[in-house]
């Protein structure tokens, strides 16, 4: 895409046709074709369109999506500054890399996921979010804070699925980090490496729903779901080839709410989950319940009159033949 853009901003910008853009580039008029079919730029030339678009160092997808380099710009100053206060309200002990990322992935993948929900991106950066979020006078600004956290469609909504990535990639980091992270690296590569890249997708799926303002959102949750359940089967039969314990269900990165996997990784960084019995989580349920099994016996025998003799088992039917 980057190579599409890079194009459409060049002609934008110069009000050249693709033929005259060709002639000052010195390619032919089919390679601006070919590039505007997204095949890949070298970066010499990547050099030379962003000195013809004016763009700098911006990301072209960004400017593109947004209507030109001031909206880029504002645009960039919102998702980073509501990245930070998101940031500093996580709790799972885990540090959530993506909203600490200082270049301009976030702000593209946020407007990119909000693009595939069917979010119209305003060509004209919303008046209620222009203006010095970080104002010395917060009285003046407190009811356009109130309003950017809470009311505008754009911002509260982007807010909110930036506290749900805090709880989502603070269970990743505790429970499936370190499998993907395992010896030989097989993992590294394979589709299960979209496990961590595409967690601000999942985020949204938690706190999302099916309305106007997100006319693609079922089709899109159901999507990244499905997706999902399967780069987690791929780790969970990785793990049990090569007894890695489980320490959780991954499949709780799906099925629970993001409140409670903040608080399972939370539990994990604190230490809480060191008094198990078993590593492994499928195991230590077994231990528990059989814990459970050797309290309540006792007590159902005596109310159903069974002394020891009659409860007397044999061992050796408990043995495959």
């Amino acid at each position: 895409m980057d190579s599409k853009n890079f194009v459409l901003l060049a002609i934008q910008t110069l009000g050249c046709t693709q033929k005259e853009l060709a002639l000052k580039l010195g390619v032919s008029p089919a390679q601006i074709t070919k590039w505007k079919s997204g095949e890949h730029m070298s970066l010499e030339m990547e050099k030379q369109f962003r000195l013809l678009s004016g763009i700098g160092d911006r990301d072209p997808n960004v400017v593109a999506l947004t209507g030109g380099i001031e909206q880029a710009d504002k645009w960039e100053k919102l998702t980073k500054h509501l990245a930070e206060v998101a940031l500093d309200s996580a709790e799972t002990g885990y540090v959530t890399y993506p909203l600490a990322d200082e270049s301009e992935l976030l702000c593209w993948s946020t407007l990119d996921t909000l693009n595939e929900l069917g979010v119209e991106i305003p060509k004209t950066f919303p008046e209620q979010l222009d203006f010095d979020y970080c104002a010395e006078d917060f009285d003046g600004i407190k009811d356009r804070i109130e309003c950017m956290y809470r009311e505008n469609i754009y911002s509260s909504l982007i807010y909110s699925a930036y506290l749900a990535l805090n709880d989502v990639y603070g269970f990743y980091a505790a429970y499936i980090s370190e499998i993907m992270d395992h010896g030989d690296m097989e993992l590294m590569g394979s589709p299960a490496d979209n496990i961590e890249a595409c967690l601000l997708n999942l985020a949204f799926c938690k706190v999302g729903a099916d309305n106007e303002m997100l006319p693609h959102f079922s089709d899109f949750k159901y999507n990244t779901l499905k997706d999902y359940k399967a780069w987690i089967e791929i780790v969970k039969n990785y793990a049990f080839n090569n007894n890695i314990p489980l320490r959780a269900e991954l499949m709780n990165l799906i099925l629970c709410d993001h409140d409670d996997l903040g608080h399972e990784a939370e539990a994990e960084s604190l230490g809480f989950n060191t008094s198990r019995l078993h590593p492994d989580i499928y195991m230590n349920e077994i231990l528990q319940s059989h814990r459970v099994l050797h309290q309540v016996l006792p007590v159902i025998c005596k109310k159903l009159g069974i002394t020891e003799d009659e409860l007397k088992l044999d061992s050796s039917k408990l043995y495959l033949k």
